[in-house]
């Protein structure tokens, strides 16, 4: 069910575009994660394995694979089509694995028997609801290898509800000055790609398969650190942070 370079690259991109209204500075944070990744595995000896969880097509995991060659970096999504545009446009520098973040098993059949070194996610995890993101907290504290690192990099609240609504204007206006707005959104880039029908295959398997429920959390920053810390997490904290979108890594 490939879909052919041209048209990979047309909506991986068209994808880059829509994300970016809802990260800000999109590209500083991907850099930052980067950063982090690359600070824990430095000087390791064998090569690092590091699991890009909800990736989509794979646009951080294919930054991770360029700063870290050698390294065997996971694009893990549940979204059949979104994985099968990122393996067309990004090639065999990254394995795709297909799996429901959360659900019985989903880390066994990543990483049978071998300790991660760093776990990262970016505009995912708020999809998870309260309950099952302790457990994928608490799972992945008990995967990463001493001094791995889990690194989220999502929209999260501060926790002072004047400072919320402070972040909330700093990201408004940032959109304003770069045009961000000008890109799809999420609705319009999935409406375009259900219209082309070279992507009809992939679309009629993603429907087939259903689509994970989405009960999403409302936790702010404090809510995050609580419950890393009570995952196993031994240092906790936000190392980047624009408006709304923060950068929050746990080292286990």
């Amino acid at each position: 069910m490939s879909v052919n370079a041209v048209t990979a690259a047309r909506w991986v991109e068209r994808w880059e575009g829509q994300q970016q209204r809802y990260a800000i500075d999109r590209e500083e944070s991907f850099t930052v994660i980067a950063d982090v990744v690359e600070h824990v595995t430095r000087g390791q000896s064998a090569p690092p394995l590091v699991l890009d969880l909800g990736s989509g097509p794979g646009s951080l995991a294919a930054r991770l694979a360029g700063r870290l060659p050698g390294a065997d970096v996971l694009a893990v999504d549940a979204d059949p089509l979104l994985l099968e545009l990122g393996r067309t446009h990004y090639g065999p520098a990254l394995r795709y694995v297909e799996a429901v973040i959360g659900e019985p098993g989903w880390l066994d059949a990543l990483a049978p028997g071998r300790p991660v070194d760093a776990a990262v996610s970016t505009t995912a995890l708020h999809y998870l609801d309260r309950r099952t993101l302790r457990r994928v907290y608490r799972e992945l504290a008990g995967r990463l290898r001493p001094g791995g690192v889990l690194v989220n990099g999502d929209h999260i609240s501060p926790d002072s509800a004047r400072v919320s609504a402070l972040a909330d204007d700093i990201g408004r206006r940032h959109a304003e000055r770069n045009l961000t707005l000008s890109h799809d959104d999420w609705h319009s880039w999935w409406s375009g790609a259900t219209s082309d029908p070279e992507l009809s295959r992939l679309l009629a398997q993603r429907d087939r398969q259903g689509h994970p429920r989405c009960e999403g959390n409302d936790l702010t920053v404090g809510g995050h650190v609580a419950l890393l810390r009570e995952a196993g997490f031994d240092h906790v904290g936000v190392v980047w942070q624009y408006g709304h979108s923060h950068v929050l890594a746990a080292i286990r």
